[in-house]
């Protein structure tokens, strides 16, 4: 009983760690401004791009949470995978982390008052900032969602066909990135948008099954007599 009390915590944990993932849904808005040629030439204070990023790097330090602590529990079904998840996230968060250092790179050009001379060195971290998030934000999650979705399906630990959402989300996303790679799609249309959606819709789901129903007994049981 006392295990199971535990691991209850940790799908509780982990479960908030994924519903705070979708905490930098506005940045989208947030960094409208920062992708006009002119910014650095306008009356923008470059808060909103602070802000910004921070809801980044707080989605960047949940992402790495979910994968550490659901590691103890993913682990008694693939230790390789339960492990490459970890890293994926760590990989993924890393991404984020270098694309708010371009934005922000951007804000201090425009505090210090570098006017013209910056409005090519601002569009440069614009398009760097854009390239790094369709890697880390469009390619990595679904690496994440396949061994994730592998190892919640193996183990029965949710329902399986929360867990086949999760493994059959990550190709719509793998080909949307491909698609706005090589210039088929922008990176902000529809298709784009709508490639996202099932993984999106997995990881919300799996936070609210996380957080309010936790692991499935049955499966709890059968780990703990492995």
């Amino acid at each position: 009983m006392r295990s199971i009390s535990s691991t209850r915590k940790t799908s509780l944990t982990a479960g908030l760690f994924y519903l705070l993932t979708f905490v930098s849904i506005p940045t989208l808005a947030l960094y409208q401004a920062v992708h006009q040629p002119g910014y650095i030439l306008s009356n923008e204070s470059g808060s909103e791009v602070i802000v910004g990023g921070l809801l980044e790097i707080i989605v960047a330090l949940a992402g790495i949470a979910t994968a550490v602590v659901l590691y103890p529990v993913l682990k008694k079904q693939n230790e390789g995978a339960a492990l490459g998840l970890v890293a994926s996230r760590v990989l993924e968060a890393a991404t984020i982390f270098l694309g708010v250092a371009f934005l922000l790179a951007i804000v201090s050009l425009k505090q210090q008052g570098a006017g013209v001379d910056a409005a090519a060195s601002s569009r440069t971290l614009v398009a760097l900032y854009d390239r790094i998030f369709l890697l880390g934000q469009g390619f990595i999650p679904a690496i994440n969602d396949l061994l994730l979705g592998f190892l919640l399906y193996r183990s029965g630990l949710v329902p399986r066909g929360l867990a086949l959402l999760g493994i059959v989300g990550a190709f719509p996303l793998i080909v949307g990135y491909l698609t706005v790679m090589f210039g088929l799609v922008d990176r902000i249309s529809p298709m784009a948008a709508l490639s996202a959606l099932p993984v999106a819709v997995f990881e919300f789901s799996l936070g609210l099954y996380l957080t309010v129903k936790g692991f499935r007994p049955s499966s709890l049981q059968h780990n703990y007599q492995l």
